[in-house]
């Protein structure tokens, strides 16, 4: 029997899981053809932020991979915009932008194009710098926009704008989250949970502007924006606004085919239009009883629907879906259900901890749960969901309903674990409909003992990532011993299935000295790798056979290739090294000679107490470098940036130790050492810690009898406090320990790792049981370290034992730098 011809307008998440379903139940029936607008295949748009915040890869977060459409038999034409539907001919025509075009003919059609932006109809929404956050490429122009800008405010304090605003901090921008209404999120958060949502967000290092109107952007000469101007004559900079303001069905292709539209596409329960029943639309571009709904959980629901209708078996009803709502916003839980506001004519049930940051409010009505909002601990969430979708009456439980399932002696199914506690038929995954018996069976019947592969399976917690700790709770439940709670390791990049670890260990194990020879040895699917792969597979090549392995240049980031830290307008940044922070008056005579030669707008003193000079053209860096005549500060490199120090015992009255020469000694012994990320020192000469020692990757402070070391701080946007590890009483020892520390940190850190993170992965007992407890391991760490840096060039200094490239440094006509 010849096949219908199925044609899917869009390539989401909706419309793709309409099509699973779809094949599971009639696999033959249709020829399919797929359009979507932009060139990539169909992905999980909940985990964008995560990728903004530079958690995940974007491969990582495809849910259909091209190999997917190919092996369903499925025809798709990515980068093409469906624009016009001929319901005559049962044809769609699609444009791909150059002018050509693409036709399909179809006996059913699905609509599933979504949903976009809302932007706020002010002046200045056209400038550059102004952007939505709705799909992949927004998520790269706000990456791309934070490693050349400072400023980004963010309009919209719903879940989007906090996630884009969360993963522009993380970036390095100072980020302003601009929101019309009294608190954060109103639609799934009361009043008192938005305000302990803004405390923490706030303490993170968010700032806020509630109540606020926008009321113009302002750009500069080139057309970019710089600044917002609020209705009471308030303006704040910005060089990235991101409009995270709301959604809205969109409706144009349809309306133009004549299709009825009224808050999106109107569908019946059988989610065919209402105007042509040929044609057929779900997800968020589509409303089902005057809603669209743009939670993943309802959406999937009609696709279920949607597909036993396209597949002839005319059985099924969309109802609608009673929602809730259980979210992470930056690592904090949330969860809402049901008329959570509360107000008149309601019972309300609060219990409020803003120290430990919990927070649960339960709505009652006529002896039934109506509504509840969670924030911090949602464990409990889904039980309320269900008790309030059943309308079960509460009254011989109330006394123990704000205290969990748990505590429920009479609900039939009562136990610690609250996976043990749920039946068969309990829902586990909102966003994908799975129950606890569908997930307990595919765990007995294919042997599944990893989260990686219960999620492959059942599509449990692959969404929105909510349920994860319930499915793992399943898992051990279910699996017992046989439970894998370690994960699938992380691969590298898409370059490769080897994990950092991997590489590691075998350049170490098999000698590898080349880039070439690691990807042939553990079979890189590509040739050339990528510029997430080269750059680590340079830096694990020279830490671990210094001497012998080559440095590749061209293997490194732009930065550490052009030796100079590029700043926003294409201009370059130059920073001397003064060892210890300390210089002299030939220094500085030199430096202002160079600023006025070469016309270099701006010098400023850094916090590592060294003087940066911003504004240095490419041409000239080279001219610059020799007249100061300093050595590389290496403000451009993954490497030991500064050694920051307090004038100590001999100027301070209330210094125990010269904190100066010691900061000079280390600086000296370690300046031209690279490592997995960026290293920076201090020295302080007493407790007082003028230093600020405590928040540096390694800190050293004098004490009467000595010196005390400090390992694995932080000052950057999460500040971490570095760990106490250990007492010394000479100089001699704060270098050897220091150094052996980062020889240990530079052989086993992962390529961008900070110390923060390495001390974490590894634990602080493990690294004192290597350098406090092995006298002779953190000797030979010390004597590696020293070897490794005997005769490493200044790459300004010495250009061709450092395979400077000069070249680049020549202007090029018509260039900016």
């Amino acid at each position: 029997m010849k096949k219908m011809k199925l044609v899917m307008v869009g390539n989401g998440m909706a419309g793709v899981r309409t099509l699973e379903e779809l094949l599971k139940i009639a696999p033959d029936l249709y020829d399919i053809t797929v359009f979507g607008a932009e060139p990539h295949p169909n992905y999980n748009r909940i985990l964008l932020s995560p990728v903004l915040a530079g958690e995940q890869t974007l491969d990582e977060i495809v849910l259909n991979p091209l190999s997917w459409y190919a092996d369903q038999g499925i025809t798709l034409h990515l980068g093409k915009k469906v624009t016009t539907i001929d319901r005559i001919r049962r044809k769609v025509i699609a444009e791909d932008g150059n002018g050509s075009t693409t036709s399909a003919e179809y006996d059913r059609l699905l609509i599933a194009t979504g949903s976009s932006p809302f932007i706020l109809p002010i002046p200045g929404k056209e400038l550059k710098g102004v952007i939505a956050y709705r799909d992949i490429a927004d998520t790269n122009e706000m990456i791309e926009a934070a490693t050349r800008y400072r400023h980004a405010v963010v309009i919209g304090g719903g879940l989007l704008g906090l996630e884009a605003a969360n993963g522009l901090m993380l970036r390095g921008m100072q980020v302003t989250v601009i929101h019309i209404a009294g608190w954060l999120m109103e639609r799934q958060l009361d009043d008192q949970a938005g305000a302990l949502l803004r405390q923490s967000l706030e303490a993170r290092g968010l700032k806020f502007m509630l109540g606020a109107q926008t009321q113009a952007l302002i750009g500069d000469k080139d057309g970019r924006v710089m600044a917002v101007h609020f209705k009471d004559g308030k303006e704040i900079p910005a060089d990235l606004v991101v409009m995270a303001a709301g959604i809205r069905p969109n409706t144009a292709l349809a309306e133009s085919a004549g299709l009825h539209c009224n808050r999106g596409i109107v569908v019946s329960d059988t989610m065919q239009t209402t105007t042509d029943p040929r044609i057929y639309s779900v997800g968020e571009c589509a409303a089902h009883r005057g809603i669209a709904y743009g939670l993943v959980a309802p959406l999937f629901e009609q696709g279920k629907v949607c597909a036993t209708h396209l597949a002839q078996f005319g059985i099924g009803r969309y109802t609608g879906s009673q929602t809730s709502t259980k979210l992470k916003v930056t690592g904090i839980d949330l969860f809402s259900a049901g008329d959570f506001m509360g107000g008149e004519g309601y019972e309300e049930v609060v219990m409020s901890d803003p120290f430990a940051g919990v927070y649960k409010k339960l709505v009652i009505k006529n002896d039934q749960l109506v509504g509840a909002c969670l924030y911090g601990d949602t464990v409990d969430g889904s039980w309320y969901f269900k008790l309030l979708r059943e309308g079960r009456k509460i009254s011989d439980i109330r006394d123990k309903l704000m205290f969990g399932e748990s505590n429920i002696g009479d609900v039939g199914h009562q136990g610690h674990n609250k996976a043990a506690a749920m039946l068969d038929a309990d829902e586990v995954c909102g966003c994908n409909g799975v129950t606890k018996g569908t997930i307990c069976k595919a765990i007995k019947d294919k042997g599944l003992f990893t989260l990686e592969e219960v999620r492959k399976q059942t599509k449990a917690s692959a969404s929105c990532g909510s349920c994860t700790g319930l499915v793992e709770q399943l898992l051990m439940f279910t699996a017992g011993g046989d439970y894998s709670a370690a994960p699938k390791k992380k691969a590298m990049c898409g370059c490769t299935d080897q994990s950092h670890a991997d590489v590691r260990a075998a350049i170490q194990d098999q000698r590898l000295l080349t880039i070439a020879a690691v990807q042939s040895t553990l079979g890189w699917r590509t040739p050339n790798g990528c510029s997430s792969c080269r750059p680590a597979l340079n830096y694990y090549l020279i830490s671990t056979w210094p001497k012998e392995a080559q440095d590749d240049p061209q293997s490194r980031y732009i930065n550490e290739r052009s030796h100079a830290n590029i700043q926003k307008d294409g201009t370059y940044s130059v920073i001397p090294r003064m060892w210890g922070g300390e210089t002299t008056a030939s220094e500085l005579r030199r430096i202002a000679d160079a600023v006025d030669k070469y016309k270099i707008p701006t010098v400023k003193v850094t916090g590592g107490q060294r003087i940066d000079l911003l504004g240095v053209k490419k041409e000239d860096l080279v001219d610059v470098w020799k007249d100061i005549g300093m050595p590389s500060g290496h403000a451009y490199a993954k490497a030991l940036r500064t050694v920051k120090t307090c004038v100590g015992s001999e100027w301070c009255r209330m210094g125990t130790q010269d904190s100066t020469q010691m900061g000079k000694d280390l600086e000296r012994a370690m300046w031209r050492m690279y490592a997995p990320h960026k290293v920076k020192f201090a020295v302080s000469g007493c407790p007082r810690n003028c230093a600020e020692a405590g928040i540096k990757d390694v800190g050293i402070i004098g004490v009467d009898s000595g010196w005390e070391m400090y390992v694995a701080g932080n000052g950057g946007i999460k500040t971490e406090v570095a760990h106490f590890f250990c007492k010394l009483k000479t100089a001699e020892e704060v270098l050897e320990y220091t150094g052996a520390f980062m020889q240990l940190y530079r052989k086993e850190g992962w390529y961008l790792e900070r110390t923060v993170h390495y001390v974490s992965r590894v634990g602080l007992d493990y690294v004192k049981a290597k350098i406090l407890d092995d006298h002779t391991g953190r000797k030979a760490l010390w004597a590696e370290l020293q070897f490794a840096l005997d005769g490493e060039p200044d790459p300004w200094f010495d250009f061709d034992k450092a395979k400077v490239d000069l070249r680049q440094f020549k202007a090029v006509e018509g260039s900016l730098a």
